[in-house]
């Protein structure tokens, strides 16, 4: 029953394919990627503000570090929050952080607001909302947990299909995570294996407002669009919300594309303005500087060496952002620049493929070896989904021999004893360069989920300064140094035979995971 029931998913209507309009690049170092901002907020930060992490267990004492830390706002939007020992003490973080704001003097400001998604977190007996009532039941007027519910899982096919199967049909993704002004983009979930053995990528964005104040308003735009969880484990709706899966499903879309669009859209206008005023300020700085050095310049803030663009990509709402920059980037990219591209979960869709196969820079492919796939060792079906993307990837690679790309298209597989694989991301190498001037780094995978069904954000990273190069490039060579050239005979070896049903059954459920 329950393999049938993974087919159910067909029902649901196919979403139309839309590419990236044409777009040239700025010849100019860096600055050729201005034109993302034509899009979305461009945030100009100095580059000792950016930190790149490389350990779970750093990420995790970060969280901890900066909970306990944090006087105004604690964000955090995740896909689920686990229910062990590690998650627990996270929560008790919150307790006391919200603990010491109610005794601090005055008013207490301290605010936290938690965006998960509604199934995932939903399962199980014990889950991520019971895990998170105590701070509901201690600190109602401080703490809010929203649930995001996607849109497409209604109806039949939301009675017919399974726990664990629904999260098949749509997810909330994001993973961000911020205190105060300190912003920490990751792929990583709040669970114990993201805080142990499971490798991700995490960026830290040090006493960057603007950043931290754009993605508190998009949490609370999905927020005000997502069920919300009572004391008594229930949920609702916001008054005079539009339901997710009871209502009108054109008009919720139509309202959660209008909020995250505002919030998209009011940070872009607050950064140009912000921009011309930079401008005017460094002309007349420059102007008082010519003047024996007047003190006034001096005060000035120094110029940018560093540009953040959060990069969005909600398809039920009709927001494609994400999906239009990296198509371009991939489009873009010129001869004998190289591309370094990973993915936990490597299943790109058909755009993203061809383009690798058709442009002219070099790729260097990091995907997961079956032993540190998620899914490995997984009961039931799951099981199976190590050998689905076996099965892809070694689609894709007789695609790359057929069209003698073997040079310029290299796959590589992560592999490390008693860790699993979770990273993704790009790092964009120019011509001629030895260092990376920009990385994405998020919640994407690249793959048709990522795309079409679930919500997701990035951020691209764009910087002049040599040391934050530095940085990224030791982070990449960090993950693929864990890593073995795919060959022929990589699929001769016996953890890589396929069964006939699950060559069969990938091509209908590929979209799925």
């Amino acid at each position: 029953r329950s393999s049938w029931l993974l087919l159910a998913p067909l029902l649901t209507p196919p979403v139309p394919v839309i590419t990236a309009p044409p777009c040239s690049l700025c010849p100019e170092g860096a600055h050729r990627f201005q034109w993302i901002r034509n899009l979305v907020p461009e945030f100009g930060i100095s580059s000792s503000h950016v930190k790149v992490l490389s350990s779970p267990s750093e990420f995790y004492e970060l969280l901890k570090v900066q909970i306990k830390a944090a006087k105004q706002r604690v964000v955090m939007a995740s896909l689920y929050l686990g229910t062990g020992l590690l998650e627990q003490e996270l929560v008790d973080c919150l307790e006391e952080a919200l603990q010491k704001s109610l005794q601090a003097e005055g008013s207490s400001n301290l605010r936290v607001s938690i965006l998960l998604d509604y199934t995932r977190g939903s399962r199980g007996r014990k889950n991520s909302r019971t895990m998170l009532i105590p701070l509901l039941q201690r600190f109602p007027e401080q703490v809010r947990v929203s649930l995001f519910h996607t849109p497409n899982l209604r109806g039949l096919l939301r009675l017919l299909i399974p726990e664990r199967f629904n999260e098949t049909i749509g997810l909330q993704h994001i993973k961000v995570y911020l205190f105060d002004d300190d912003v920490i983009l990751s792929g990583a979930n709040l669970s114990d294996l993201y805080f142990t053995n499971r490798q991700d990528r995490y960026v830290l964005l040090q006493d960057s407002p603007e950043i931290a104040d754009f993605f508190t308003e998009l949490v609370d735009a999905i927020g005000d669009v997502s069920l919300q969880l009572q004391q008594d484990d229930t949920v609702q709706m916001m008054e005079g919300m539009e339901h997710p899966y009871q209502g009108d499903k054109v008009a919720y879309c139509e309202i959660a594309n209008r909020r995250v669009m505002e919030v998209i859209n009011s940070a872009r206008t607050r950064q140009e303005l912000l921009h011309a005023k930079a401008f005017h300020s460094s002309q007349q700085g420059s102007s008082l500087l010519s003047q024996q050095g007047s003190p006034v310049a001096r005060g000035l803030k120094s110029e940018p060496d560093t540009w953040i663009y959060p990069l969005i990509q909600m398809k039920p709402f009709g927001i494609q952002i994400d999906e239009m920059v990296t198509e371009t980037l991939l489009t873009e990219a010129e001869r004998d620049a190289r591309i370094y591209l990973t993915t936990g979960y490597f299943n790109l869709t058909q755009a993203y493929m061809d383009l690798i196969l058709g442009t002219r820079a070099e790729y260097r492919i990091l995907l997961a070896s079956p032993e540190v796939n998620g899914f490995f060792g997984a009961k039931g079906v799951a099981g199976a989904i190590p050998a689905a993307y076996v099965y892809i990837e070694r689609q894709f690679y007789s695609e790359v021999c057929y069209l003698r790309q073997q040079e310029r298209v290299q796959l590589q597989e992560y592999s490390r004893a008693g860790w699993t694989f979770h990273a993704k991301g790009l790092w964009l190498y120019l011509a001629g360069s030895d260092l990376p001037c920009l990385t994405l780094i998020g919640s994407p995978n690249f793959g048709y989920r990522s795309v079409h069904r679930d919500l997701e954000a990035q951020v691209a990273i764009v910087t002049e300064n040599k040391a934050l190069q530095q940085q990224l490039h030791e982070e990449q060579e960090q993950l693929y140094l864990c890593s073995g050239v795919v060959s022929p005979s990589t699929f001769e070896q016996p953890n890589r035979y396929v069964k006939l049903w699950v060559k069969l059954v990938t091509p209908l459920i590929k979209n799925f995971f």
